[in-house]
């Protein structure tokens, strides 16, 4: 759109009552300056992003990695922004060997690639990773195989219940109900000598619809690559938790690092499966056991006899992030931060190329309101991260570098990720909640009915913002009309696949440029970021009620935080913007959680046992879930501690 046209794309004013953070003629101001943003933002812009971000294999790493960065910094740079590549370096472990053969009763040697077609040219793409887990443990082993369900903790107590042993066996689990690096860690618990995932057509393929390239589910030689770091005691570097590792720094040892799985671990495609399936023994598992496949599903262990061969270069690779910053006319020192990761197991157009085309289209918009003449009062700071899916590295290394300055200047964090056809999906700091609710109603896009945010986990560059260092966050996409697991973390994950089936048109993409526009323009604009403290007393509160524990200081803490939130309200409007946006940071634990100190929050943490999912009041309800009694008691002063602090902060806004 030319500049002229920007200028005069003001739709009519908004009628809506103003939002948090905005009245009178500052509202009338921004509500002009937002329908311009929107009228701007453009779906074909947007496929032109993704159209050059994904079409070449680019995991983190590799030279195309670097290529899509640079692209990224150009574009920032043209949108005007003032755009950098900041690099550090990173643990990056590719394959060497990879080698998964059944040896008895019925010999078969797994094919562990994915076929190409003539639908998708980009399957036949030159530099393609091979399927296989990062972060995996190397070895030659040959042990029989044991179904595990899911692999859950719940799935081995069936086990022990069934007298059914996995030490010294090659644990085999499907794709579901937690996230992968979960099954191996419960396996490696358990004994087991190995691990094999495989992606169940009940969850991902046929069971669901047609497969690809007929449709979009997971094909019967599919596999879902991933990371298998344990992400529950922290992201980042495998060997550098905590401090950022660039080139001299110090490091731990493989055998220091506490996140690397301890055994050998593969993921494998149904039809691989299938015939491992077959060649298993004893009893039947129950009805909520089975999967999709033809073949009747038994525990074993055996007959079926399994070899593993996976060996590792254990390198050290450079990351690239992109970071593009708008300089703030007022508040220069306030930082308004939004990103989005670029790195992909292969293509990436479904993750990650659909945020960050979206992030691109912000930036564009922003930067063209910017050229005409507006001037944000904070400083608005984008970033396009690498080695996001080897373990949130690029995200996580820049904040463990900048933690200080940060903790002086960050106001919010706002992530994307995957995009596709569907409503609105927010989760949020809980101070967030209305803010983001508001923003919704304002642009008018998809959401369900009766929408409202959920607790934040891990899974994406938000977790060193909010888990490590106190910064309110949120975590914003659409997602919901199109079953996107089909082909995640596939060679299928294409500009080809996304066209047909992830977002016709390209119009959910122009929806979350359009609502991530107005959310950052608002959050730059207002006199006093537009937090609110009544819906975290409130979620602090339902949490807790739902632990039944009986504790006075906890009770007497949740009491005064709901009263100081509430009397926050009537001085709002004349509160220290900082100091609003530091009562996030009075929730962090200087010592961590028990076990895994890097998660500081006392609100909300990913679970032990569920990866992403999301554990609210971590400390206290992972110790009840374990059975450590005295745990949970010293977790319970903690908690009413930090509850305490967050509600002095609030006083003394």
């Amino acid at each position: 759109m030319k500049r002229r046209q920007f200028l005069l794309a003001a739709s009519a004013a908004n009628t809506t009552q103003p939002p948090r953070g905005f009245a009178g003629s500052n509202w009338m101001a921004q509500q002009q300056l937002e329908s311009k943003l929107r009228a701007a933002t453009s779906p074909v812009q947007v496929e032109r992003h993704m159209a050059r971000m994904s079409a070449e294999p680019h995991h983190a790493g590799s030279p195309a990695s670097r290529a899509v960065a640079e692209y990224a910094r150009s574009q920032f740079s043209k949108f005007g922004f003032q755009a950098r590549i900041e690099e550090c370096e990173a643990f990056l472990p590719y394959p060497e060997e990879r080698l998964v053969e059944i040896v008895s009763p019925v010999p078969y040697k797994l094919r562990l690639a994915e076929p190409n077609f003539a639908e998708d040219p980009d399957s036949r793409d030159k530099n393609q990773l091979p399927t296989y887990n990062a972060y995996s443990a190397a070895g030659d082993i040959t042990a029989e195989a044991v179904y595990v369900n899911y692999g859950v903790p719940a799935d081995y107590e069936v086990l022990r219940s069934k007298g059914i042993s996995v030490k010294g066996k090659i644990a085999l689990a499907r794709y579901g109900v937690s996230w992968r690096g979960v099954k191996p860690k419960v396996a490696a618990e358990n004994g087991a000598a190995g691990c094999l995932i495989f992606s169940d057509p009940k969850e991902d393929g046929f069971g669901k619809g047609a497969v690809y390239p007929d449709g979009p589910y997971r094909c019967d030689q599919g596999v879902q690559r991933g990371s298998v770091m344990d992400m529950s005691i922290h992201v980042g570097d495998p060997l550098s938790p905590g401090w950022v590792s660039e080139k001299g720094s110090r490091r731990l040892t493989m055998a220091e690092a506490k996140v690397l799985m301890p055994i050998p671990v593969m993921p494998i495609s149904y039809g691989d499966a299938k015939p491992l399936l077959e060649q298993l023994g004893g009893d039947e598992v129950p009805n909520s056991w089975r999967g999709g496949l033809p073949v009747p599903y038994r525990f074993g262990p055996g007959p079926a006899k399994v070899r593993m061969k996976l060996s590792f270069d254990n390198a050290t690779r450079p990351v690239h992030n992109v970071i593009a910053t708008l300089r703030g006319s007022q508040w220069p020192d306030q930082w308004v931060l939004y990103g989005n990761h670029h790195d992909a197991w292969i293509n990436g157009a479904q993750d990650p190329v659909s945020g960050a085309a979206a992030l691109l289209e912000t930036a564009r918009v922003l930067g063209l309101a910017a050229k005409q003449g507006w001037k944000p009062k904070r400083t608005i700071v984008l970033a396009l991260w690498d080695a996001e899916e080897f373990g949130l590295i690029g995200s996580t290394e820049w904040v463990e570098k900048h933690r200080a300055e940060l903790d002086q200047k960050a106001v919010v964090y706002f992530n994307s990720d995957s995009n596709s056809r569907g409503q609105l999906s927010a989760g949020a700091s809980p101070s967030l909640s209305l803010f983001l609710e508001e923003a919704a109603r304002d642009t008018g896009v998809p959401r369900a009915k009766e929408w409202s945010v959920y607790p934040l986990g891990s899974g994406s560059d938000y977790v060193p913002f909010v888990h490590h260092t106190g910064i309110a966050a949120a975590n914003i996409g659409f997602s919901g009309d199109v079953g996107t697991g089909g082909i995640y973390h596939s060679i299928f994950d294409s500009f080809a696949w996304y066209k047909r089936f992830g977002d016709d048109g390209f119009r959910h993409g122009k929806s979350l440029a359009d609502y991530m526009a107005t959310v950052i323009s608002r959050m730059a604009e207002a006199a006093v970021p537009p937090f609110e403290f009544t819906r975290l007393a409130e979620a602090v509160s339902k949490y807790w009620r739902e632990l039944k524990q009986d504790s006075a200081s906890v009770d007497a803490a949740i009491a005064r935080l709901t009263k100081a939130a509430a009397a926050f309200e009537t001085r709002y409007a004349n509160a220290q913007p900082m100091a609003v946006a530091k009562v996030e940071r009075a929730l962090q634990i200087p010592g961590g959680l028990p076990g895994r100190e890097w998660y500081r929050s006392v609100y909300s943490a990913p679970g032990q046992y569920t990866g992403y999912g999301a554990k609210t009041l971590p400390g206290v309800r992972e110790a009840l879930e374990l059975k450590k009694p005295a745990e949970a008691e010293a977790q319970i002063e903690v908690l009413a501690a930090a509850l305490n602090r967050c509600a002095a902060a609030i006083e003394a806004l």
